[in-house]
């Protein structure tokens, strides 16, 4: 379990295709690793990955063929710089909101812009989590903790503060870039309780189960 508060910028130092799958090297650069073992998670790029082992400078992660197809780490090079968060605990500060580290979906930077001191980016996420961003809600982008400004259908922009965009890799992307999701799962589990019993028969969201649970009015 995450928080969505960037605790350091690292890179991608090594990228080891392995039967299908890929060994990944990540330094860490200022992220202290002291408290890190084994079998411990970092969030990596809004990506949950486990620990296997741990030269120094960083760690290893396995990334399987399923996190390369539904997150941007297949994309990446070496060299790219990385979010990193390690997991929460339980003396640590809740300071974003909860994240799984379990990516939703892709989305794109559809425009970049200045907005006084801070910047303002727009992202068109896939169009099966649109449902999910809401305004003022929030939606976690690359490993990062973020409120929505506004939501026009797929699209949904943001206002990123000095600190957010020089102590993430915010200042990395332009347009077009790809970037990792993940929607609040408060949302989605919002969405399960509204199908009551239909759920267990795979039955989606409809108008006729919010007007049975009273979120329509007739």
């Amino acid at each position: 379990m995450f928080t969505g508060i960037i605790q350091a910028v690292g890179s991608i130092a090594t990228m080891e295709p392995s039967g299908g799958d890929l060994r990944l090297r990540i330094k860490t650069g200022a992220l202290p690793l002291h408290d890190v073992q084994l079998g411990d998670s970092i969030a990596t790029s809004g990506v949950c990955l486990t620990v296997t082992s741990l030269p120094g400078d960083g760690y290893w992660a396995d990334v399987s063929l399923e996190s390369l197809k539904l997150t941007t780490l297949g994309d990446r090079a070496p060299g790219d710089r990385v979010n990193l968060e390690k997991s929460l605990t339980p003396s640590a500060s809740m300071g974003g909101h909860i994240v799984s580290g379990h990516v939703d979906g892709v989305g794109t930077v559809k425009a970049v812009g200045r907005e006084g001191r801070s910047w303002r980016y727009v992202i068109t996420a896939p169009i099966e989590l649109a449902k999910y961003i809401a305004h003022k809600g929030s939606i976690t982008v690359d490993g990062t903790s973020l409120t929505v400004n506004s939501v026009s259908g797929a699209d949904f922009d943001l206002n990123i503060i000095p600190q957010t965009y020089e102590e993430t890799t915010f200042s990395d992307y332009q347009v077009g870039s790809r970037v990792n999701l993940e929607v609040d799962v408060i949302a989605r589990y919002l969405e399960r309780l509204l199908q009551g019993d239909q759920a267990s028969v795979g039955a989606g969201l409809t108008l006729e189960s919010l007007r049975a649970a009273g979120y329509v009015d007739e």
